[in-house]
Parts: C-alpha cells; sequence; structure tokens
C-alpha cells in the first residue's frame, strides 16, 4: 500500500485517507466521495480493528460483506483500497500501543476505556504506511476525529483532519452499521435521537444558552421511549469534547449516546 500511495504522490495528487471497519453505509461513502470532490485521491483503509472492539462486541457484522466494501468504495470514488491483515498490522509480538489520555477518557472514551486506543494505535500506523495529506472523518464520529486530531498535533503528522457532515436517513436516523439489523420498533426508538437533537437545535436558535435545559429536554424526549437507556447526553466544545457552561454558537455540540436494546447508537448536532 505505502507503493501505491507514494505513486498517487508522485503523481502530483493529495492523498485522503478515510479508514473505516467495513459494513460500508451510506456515511462512509459520502466521507469518500467528499475527498473525491475536493479534488483528493482518496484512500480507503477497511480494516476491522480488534483493539477498538469492546469484549462484548463482534467483529462479524464488518467481515460478511468485504466484497460489497469494495464495489462501494469504488462507486464512491476511491483510488484504492488498503485490507491488511490482523497479523499485518498486529503482529502477535507486538506490545506497542499509541494513546491520547485527554479526550479520549472524556464522553464514549468512559464506557469504551480501549475503544480510541485502537484507533490512535492503527491511525499512526496507517499515517506511517501511507503518508496522507488529509484525513477524513464524518461528523458521526466527532470524537473519534478531534481524537486523532489532537494525536497527530502533538506527535507532529503532518495531515490536516477534515470532518464531513453526517448522513441522514429519511427519518432522521444518522446512517450507521446497526441501521440495517433493526427491528421496526428499534428503529422508531432510534430515531428519537435526533428528535433529541433537533429540539437542541431549534432551543438554542431561539436563545437559551443553558446546557442543564437543554440536557433535560432532551432526557425528556428520549425518556418516552422505554428501549432506550441513555449512555450519556452533554453540550460539549467541539474541539475539545469539555462539557460547556454556556452554549457558544458556532462552538459547540450536543452530543448523545444511547442503548436501544442491544445497539450502541452514537450522534450530534452542531449549535
Amino acid at each position: 500500500m505505502g507503493t501505491r500511495a507514494e505513486a498517487l504522490r508522485a503523481a502530483g495528487k493529495s492523498v485522503a485517507l478515510v479508514a473505516t471497519m467495513g459494513a460500508m453505509h451510506a456515511g462512509q461513502r459520502a466521507v469518500i466521495a467528499a475527498a473525491k470532490a475536493a479534488g483528493q485521491a482518496p484512500v480507503v483503509a477497511i480494516f476491522t480493528n480488534p483493539l477498538q472492539l469492546g469484549s462484548n462486541e463482534s467483529p462479524a457484522p464488518y467481515l460478511a460483506r468485504r466484497a460489497d466494501d469494495l464495489l462501494a468504495c469504488a462507486a464512491a470514488g476511491a483510488d484504492t483500497v488498503f485490507t491488511p491483515s490482523v497479523d499485518e498490522v498486529f503482529p502477535r509480538s507486538s506490545g506497542t500501543f499509541v494513546t491520547e489520555e485527554t479526550i479520549s477518557k472524556k464522553l464514549c472514551g468512559i464506557s469504551r476505556p480501549n475503544h480510541f486506543r485502537g484507533i490512535t494505535t492503527f491511525s499512526a500506523y496507517l499515517f506511517n504506511v501511507i503518508r496522507p495529506h488529509t484525513v477524513y472523518f464524518g461528523q458521526k464520529n466527532i470524537q473519534r476525529a478531534a481524537v486523532v486530531r489532537r494525536m497527530a498535533e502533538e506527535l507532529k503528522f503532518p495531515v490536516e483532519i477534515v470532518v464531513v457532515p453526517t448522513v441522514r436517513e429519511t427519518d432522521g436516523l444518522a446512517a450507521g452499521v446497526e441501521n440495517a439489523s433493526m427491528t421496526p420498533n428499534q428503529r422508531r426508538s432510534a430515531v428519537a435521537l435526533n428528535q433529541a437533537l433537533d429540539k437542541i437545535k431549534a432551543m438554542v436558535e431561539a436563545g437559551a444558552t443553558s446546557p442543564d435545559r437543554l440536557i433535560a429536554e432532551a432526557t425528556h424526549i428520549l425518556a418516552q421511549h422505554r428501549q432506550v437507556r441513555v449512555i450519556y447526553i452533554s453540550v460539549v466544545d467541539r474541539v475539545t469534547m469539555d462539557a460547556v457552561r454556556d452554549v457558544t454558537p458556532g462552538r459547540c455540540l450536543a452530543v448523545i449516546a444511547v442503548w436501544v436494546d442491544e445497539l450502541r447508537l452514537i450522534d450530534n448536532v452542531l449549535l
């Protein structure tokens, strides 16, 4: 893969990295297409990273459609696709990890303590092998983008982080791997995430600045659905992921993570 990426650079192209776990969906395809539309050469990494999966998370959903994933990458405009094996990335003798110890400890990092270590370690590997100019993320994974940005800044990786707006389905649900496996009841409950975020956004646009008030309203909306168990609801700085005391327009995000039965869902909106 390093040779192919080098060939793109030698041809004068700007290399854009899009890292995925597989099971390509509309959101990931949009990220690839955004890099292509920006005049860059998208290099897509498809790797079901065992380090970022929790002990109760199966890799099966990500591995089941690998042939379809390759077709989806091509259709979205990928210049090349990198599909390394686990042994290639993490040899059995490997004991080296890259960690970011600030942003990764918040929000999703509280209930998934090893998740971001897996992402930063694999990202560092990709930055060395592919040497991208830019790295693209979907906004749904905004904390992931923030963690990788901090790691890149502090370790002096010469990459720019680009965040692409979240793709939503017709009912407002953010595109994701979990969507295809939802029952009708789970789907109705899952849509409540976007309803809660829309309400927060509308309240801010009407002048609300108190995070406590915003969180209370979102909690009320989600509580109407018995299948939903809230992991967190917060209003945070979009760069540091720190909880804020007052909403500063353009600087803050409302972020939500929930369980809908056994499905873990995240979503956010820029305020």
